[in-house]
């Protein structure tokens, strides 16, 4: 059987959190941490369970010191429990002191202090002894704070019921093997007193940041020997994860500069405070951009579908399992698949569309679903090779169809540090077309003339400056890969359309000026340009500019 020890008495806060985890464990219970934890150092106990984190009084330090210590033993997982204390007494006297455990007396701090401002209060480190104390003399006086049930079994009159509400701890179950990963995980450490020096928290922050992990928890504290600082962290993902082993390796070698700097306390299943609505998410389409998002929301806990012609599970099937439909399918195909597999939708549902072109495809959403279905379109300005989603650009246009289902799937987005940006359809459209639509256009163009005048491309660089290689480049980035992509882009319907034909009109214009020789009519056309763009975006632009020439300097020297 296994065996957990914990605080005690019987009724406890910590009791009854071991009941939740196990309730089958034989508890051992004891009156001080320390007692909790030799128990299971010694090896009297499979597990510790010990509170590190209450709502209304923040991180129980002690018991984290203590947690620190352990050289064979981990944080393994956790426990959360509200907390309901209730203040008891013997009779309707009014009190002389007020008895509770130290944790127990902060966490009802407001409420003592608006109604019993002058009474004392006495910190005890043994519930259940003064307990004992108070019923053998019950002409003390004392009111006690503690658990409604553990007072309700000794006997006491609950004067007031959840006195400290809105009140959870948590508790860390200490074991001495780490569980495997689970897919939603995160992962507790601790620093060594540190050297201070400028930019340290910056940059430790940065090792995180640049691989997408997510810190959950970050915490300073002085050391009481050394007065230096200590560090705490949780971060999302299991220590086994190469994203954040990296961090790891990366902080204590090149930031502290100290090897073993950084104590692992223990992985776990991450703990979720979110409410979530959405528990599935279910994708029609099977491609590279559906498993990437899939593989991501994932690890945020969802449990993802995904479905598609060459899928056991039909995305009939899939839609009544879900709360929320994404469809992520070619271009050319989204109004199609939004035509069969909409009507399908019911209230409570939400269709997210992963698509490139707004106003058709969230006109045909509107048409082929019922109004209590949500509506939205996310669009994605990164391929599945993206490491992350950190401050990479995301067009999100909402509907007056987009509710809490939305709303979370866009929270995610903003979570893992998209770049969002909220469109209109047509404003989505527009930016599409000199995004994506105008530089797709121009980069075929340029293949095309090369290929009709016999030029080389082993002749291109040797007659180009810099900045004109920024298009050459462009050009081979949308040659070297899959053609259906780009086609795609060109032969999206809506308002990116007319960028594309105000650009050949008036490179027509320009043209016809140039081969007349109306070099004034072409210069006040650029003044004109320029007073529309701005002198701070041409400001800006020109520093980015400058900066990539630098960098394609060093690339194509031989």
């Amino acid at each position: 059987m296994t065996t957990i020890a914990t605080l005690g008495p019987e009724g406890s806060h910590a009791f009854q959190a071991a009941r939740h985890h196990n309730p089958d464990a034989a508890l051992q219970l004891f009156p001080q941490i320390s007692a909790v934890l030799n128990a299971f150092k010694e090896g009297k106990a499979d597990h510790a369970l010990i509170p590190v984190y209450n709502t209304r009084e923040g991180e129980i330090r002690e018991y984290f010191h203590q947690m620190e210590s352990l050289q064979d033993g981990h944080w393994i997982d956790n426990v959360v429990l509200p907390i309901h204390l209730a203040l008891g007494a013997q009779d309707d006297q009014e009190p002389a002191q007020i008895v509770g455990t130290d944790p127990e007396l902060r966490q009802c701090d407001e409420y003592l202090t608006n109604h019993f401002p002058a009474t004392p209060r006495l910190a005890v480190r043994d519930i259940e002894k003064a307990i004992q104390e108070i019923k053998a003399s019950p002409a003390g006086n004392k009111m006690i704070i503690g658990p409604e049930e553990l007072l309700k079994k000794h006997g006491f009159t609950i004067r007031q019921r959840d006195v400290a509400p809105h009140s959870r701890t948590r508790f860390a179950l200490l074991g001495k093997k780490l569980p495997a990963p689970s897919g939603y995980d995160a992962t507790a450490m601790i620093t060594v007193p540190l050297k201070d020096r400028v930019g340290l928290l910056f940059d430790t922050l940065g090792e995180f940041s640049k691989r997408g992990v997510n810190l959950l928890d970050l915490r300073s504290e002085t050391d009481p020997k050394s007065q230096e600082l200590k560090f705490y962290v949780e971060a999302e993902g299991h220590i086994d994860d190469p994203a954040l082993q990296e961090a790891l390796s990366r902080i204590e070698s090149n930031i502290i500069q100290e090897p073993g700097a950084i104590k692992v306390l223990g992985s776990y299943p991450r703990l979720d405070m979110r409410a979530k609505r959405i528990n599935t998410i279910g994708f029609i389409g099977t491609g590279d951009m559906s498993v990437w998002f899939a593989k991501r929301l994932e690890s945020e806990g969802y449990k993802c579908l995904l479905t598609g012609r060459s899928t056991k599970l039909t995305p009939e099937e899939m839609i009544a399992k879900v709360e929320l439909v994404a469809i992520c399918v070619p271009i050319s195909a989204t109004a199609a698949a939004i035509a069969q597999y909409g009507p399908l939708l019911k209230s409570n549902q939400a269709l997210v569309l992963l698509a490139g072109e707004a106003e058709n495809n969230l006109d045909a959403a509107i048409t082929h679903t019922t109004p209590e279905v949500e509506v939205m379109l996310v669009h994605n300005l990164w391929g599945p090779q993206a490491a992350t989603m950190k401050d990479k650009n995301v067009s999100v246009v909402r509907t007056e169809r987009s509710g809490p289902l939305c709303s979370e799937f866009e929270a995610f987005l903003y979570k893992h540090g998209a770049d969002i940006r909220q469109d209109s359809a047509n404003r989505h459209d527009l930016l599409m077309g000199v995004g994506q639509k105008l530089p797709t256009s121009i980069s075929i163009a340029m293949g095309m003339a090369l290929k009709e005048n016999g030029i080389s491309p082993d002749d291109i660089g040797s007659h180009s400056t810099l900045t004109s290689m920024y298009g050459i480049l462009a050009m081979c980035r949308a040659h070297a890969q899959n053609p259906r992509t780009y086609a795609e882009i060109m032969a999206a319907k809506g308002d990116g359309q007319k960028i594309i034909k105000s650009f050949a009109e008036n490179l027509l214009k320009i043209i016809e000026l140039a081969e007349s020789g109306q070099i004034e009519e072409i210069s006040e056309i650029i003044d004109n340009n320029r007073k529309h763009l701005g002198e701070g975006f041409l400001a800006t632009s020109m520093r980015q500019s400058l900066a990539v020439d630098e960098v394609l300097g060093k690339l194509i020297k031989p």
